[in-house]
């Protein structure tokens, strides 16, 4: 993914969600040098997580260059646990738009499968047509699902539907 450095840490989540394929379901977090940031939720009763508002943080204000690591959880159950490592500074390309996904692997797992653990028993279901939930786990995931397929255009398309300013976005 490739991002500007003026955004903020809330509009690098909507960046992960619709790279990922995800809707913004559940809680995340950021740990950047030992400080927690997201959605602060005093009303809902979450102030223990104690998260330094996301919307106000740039990413050139918490990141330093190339190598630079920290941490992206997604869904405090199904604990998504992600390492973002900056590669690379480089200049904005004239008349190029971002963010802009220019690279992935595979698939995401679909929202709500259960972490890490749960996804390798969804494949093991959808992949072996004897497994008893195989008919179960295909409809839950909509009739198909390709772990290896990733339509950079369609991450892309999600991509372009950020504004710059993701204070009030809604997905």
């Amino acid at each position: 993914m490739q991002v500007r450095s003026d955004v903020t840490l809330g509009h690098l989540h909507w960046v992960i969600q619709h790279g990922m394929g995800w809707t913004n379901s559940h809680l995340h977090s950021f740990t950047i040098r030992g400080v927690d940031y997201g959605e602060p939720m005093p009303d809902l009763g979450f102030d223990e997580l104690e998260l330094r508002d996301e919307q106000s943080i740039k990413l050139s204000k918490v990141i330093s260059g190339k190598g630079f690591k920290f941490s992206y959880l997604y869904d405090f159950g199904d604990a998504w646990e992600h390492e973002i490592l900056l590669e690379k500074v480089l200049a904005t390309e004239p008349g190029a738009s971002y963010p802009v996904c220019i690279k992935a692997k595979r698939a995401c797992p679909p929202e709500d499968c259960g972490g890490v653990w749960g996804y390798r028993d969804f494949l093991d279901a959808i992949q072996s047509a004897d497994h008893p939930e195989h008919e179960e786990m295909l409809e839950w995931a909509g009739g198909f699902f390709a772990p290896e397929d990733v339509d950079l255009n369609e991450v892309n398309h999600l991509l372009k539907t950020l504004s710059h300013d993701t204070t009030r976005f809604e997905g």
